[in-house]
C-alpha cells in the first residue's frame, strides 16, 4: 500500500493537492454541510449564547485552579482506587503505559478513541515493544486499516466515502465490495467483537475529568469505550491535564456543548463515568484503572494569559467543520495530530513555531471557529497573534519563534501602516495610483497563480459618493 506521509513544513504543496483532488473536496463538503446543518438544528430551541458563557466560565474557572483541581483528582482518584501516574512530556507517558502492559505480560491493546495517544504516536511505541495495539472506534479502526492517521478530531475517517471504505475493508479483512453501510458496519463489529474478548489491556481517553469526585467521564456514540474500560483485566486512561473541571455538576452544560457542537446530537449513545475498578461482589469491570495525566507543553501555554485560552478546547471539531479552508483542503493537509484552526493554534506549542509556522496563516480570518466554539476561545486572536511571532514580531513565547521575513516585504507592509494612518498621504497616493492604473503589474508572484492582480480604481469611492451628492443638490436646486 502506497502510504503518503504529511508534514506541516509541506503544507502548501499538500493544500494544492488537496485542491486537485476532487473526490476528498466532495467528500468533506458533503460532510461539513451536514455536520454545520446539525449543529444549527440542535441548537435550534436553547440559548446558544447563555449556554457558550457558562461552558466558557467553567473552563476558565478550572483552569484558573488547574494545579489545585489536579491534585484533587489525583487524592480522590487514589481514595477510588484509580493509580495516577504524571508523564512530563509525550515519550514518558508511553514509557508509562508501556510498562503497565509490561507487568501484566500484555501482547494485546484495544484502544478507544483519544487524540492525546495519537498526540503521542501511542501505537508506534507499543508496536515497537512488541504490544499489538488495535483501535476499536470505528472510524480510528479504518483508518488504521488504511495505515493513516485521523483526518478529524471527532470523525477520523471522514475523509473517506462508502466505497473508498468498502474497498479498505475488503483488501485488508476480506469483506465483499459493497456500499452497504449496514453490512460494513456489521462486519466490523464482528471483527471487533472477538478483540475486545482477547485484550489484555484496554486504553482510553477523557473528556472530563472531575476533581470533586476522582470521576473519569467518556463520551462516545458506539459503545466501543464501555467495551475498552470494562471487559480488559487493565483499563488505563490517558488524558492532558487541561481535562479537568471542578465540580460533577460542571459536565452537564458542557456535555451539552459537546454532542450538540461536534455531531449535532442532545446526547450522545453513551455516556461513561468511571470511578474505580471492579469492586467485590461486582460481576464486571477492569481489576486496575490507571490513569496517566500528560503535560507535552501544556503547562507552558498555561503560563501565557492570552495562550491560556487554547486550553479551555473541549475537543468538539465545530471550528473545522465551519472553517472554508478546512472543509476545501482536509485534515490531512496540516501533516499534524489536531488540524484546522484549533491545531493552529494549539500545534505551534507542542511541536515549535518553527516547524508549523505556516499553520496560522492557514486561514482566512473569516471568524467562524471563533462564533462556533462552544466555550468561546478568540481562536481568530490567537491566529494573528502568532502570525506576528512566527515573522519575529510578537512576544516570541513560543519554541522556534522569530522566523524573519524578507527586507522588501516588511518595507512594504511598514509603508502600507504609514499610508493607512495618514488620511491625507493615503488620499493622494490613492489618486496618483488611479491616474497611473495601467502601469499596475500583472503578476504579484505565486498569489496570481489562482487570481486577477488588482488595479487601482480610476475613481476613489469616496470621490464617487462626493460626485454623486453634487450631482443631487444640483437637481435639488433645479
Amino acid at each position: 500500500m502506497n502510504v503518503q506521509t504529511f508534514t506541516p513544513q509541506a503544507f502548501h504543496r499538500q493544500a494544492h493537492d488537496a485542491l486537485g483532488n476532487p473526490q476528498i473536496r466532495s467528500n468533506f463538503r458533503r460532510a461539513m454541510d451536514g455536520l454545520m446543518a446539525k449543529r444549527r438544528d440542535a441548537f435550534g430551541d436553547w440559548d446558544i449564547e447563555t449556554l457558550r458563557d457558562l461552558g466558557a466560565n467553567i473552563r476558565l474557572r478550572a483552569l484558573a485552579k488547574l494545579p489545585d483541581l489536579l491534585e484533587q483528582l489525583e487524592a480522590n482518584c487514589q481514595a477510588n482506587g484509580i493509580r495516577v501516574h504524571w508523564a512530563e512530556d509525550g515519550e514518558q507517558a508511553c514509557r508509562i503505559i508501556r510498562e503497565l502492559c509490561e507487568a501484566r505480560g500484555a501482547r494485546h491493546v484495544i484502544k478507544g478513541k483519544s487524540m492525546v495517544s495519537e498526540e503521542m504516536h501511542l501505537n508506534d511505541h507499543l508496536e515497537a515493544a512488541g504490544i499489538e495495539a488495535l483501535e476499536s472506534d470505528l472510524g480510528e479502526y479504518l483508518v488504521q486499516l488504511n495505515e493513516q492517521t485521523p483526518s478529524h478530531i471527532i470523525m477520523p475517517a471522514i475523509h473517506l466515502n462508502t466505497e473508498e471504505i468498502s474497498d479498505v475493508m475488503h483488501d485488508r479483512t476480506g469483506t465483499e465490495r459493497t456500499i452497504d453501510v449496514d453490512y460494513l458496519t456489521a462486519a466490523a463489529r464482528a471483527q471487533l467483537r472477538e478483540r475486545f474478548m482477547a485484550a489484555d489491556v484496554g486504553i482510553s481517553g477523557v473528556n472530563f475529568a472531575v476533581a470533586e469526585t476522582g470521576t473519569l467521564c467518556l463520551v462516545e456514540n458506539e459503545g466501543n469505550g464501555r467495551m475498552t474500560t470494562t471487559v480488559p483485566p487493565v483499563h488505563i486512561a490517558v488524558t492532558g491535564i487541561e481535562k479537568v473541571v471542578e465540580h460533577l455538576r460542571d459536565v452537564p452544560p458542557l456535555y451539552a456543548l459537546l454532542t450538540r457542537s461536534a455531531t449535532g446530537q442532545h446526547v450522545t449513545t453513551y455516556f461513561n463515568m468511571i470511578s474505580g475498578p471492579r469492586k467485590p461482589g461486582e460481576r464486571d469491570g477492569p481489576e486496575e484503572v490507571h490513569l496517566v495525566l500528560v503535560d507535552n507543553g501544556r503547562s507552558s501555554i498555561y503560563q501565557d494569559n492570552e495562550l491560556l485560552d487554547t486550553l479551555r478546547c473541549i475537543r468538539c471539531g465545530a471550528c473545522m467543520n465551519h472553517c472554508p479552508v478546512y472543509t476545501r483542503v482536509g485534515g490531512h493537509t496540516y501533516g499534524t495530530t489536531y488540524p484546522g484552526p484549533i491545531g493552529s493554534i494549539l500545534m505551534p506549542h507542542l511541536m515549535g513555531l518553527e516547524a508549523t509556522k505556516d499553520l496560522p496563516s492557514a486561514s482566512s480570518l473569516c471568524g467562524a471557529c471563533g462564533e462556533v466554539c462552544p466555550v468561546k476561545i478568540p481562536i481568530p486572536d490567537l491566529l494573528v497573534r502568532l502570525r506576528k511571532e512566527a515573522v519575529g514580531e510578537g512576544r516570541g513565547n513560543v519554541e522556534g519563534a522569530g522566523v524573519k521575513r524578507d527586507r522588501k516585504e516588511v518595507l512594504a507592509w511598514k509603508g502600507w501602516q504609514w499610508l493607512a494612518t495618514h488620511p491625507g498621504a493615503w488620499r493622494a497616493g490613492a489618486g496618483v495610483a488611479g491616474k497611473f492604473r495601467f502601469l499596475s503589474p500583472s503578476r504579484l508572484g505565486p498569489w496570481t497563480d489562482y487570481r486577477t492582480a488588482p488595479k487601482p480604481a480610476a475613481t476613489s469611492l469616496h470621490a464617487m459618493v462626493k460626485q454623486h451628492r453634487r450631482k443631487l443638490e444640483r437637481e435639488d436646486e433645479k
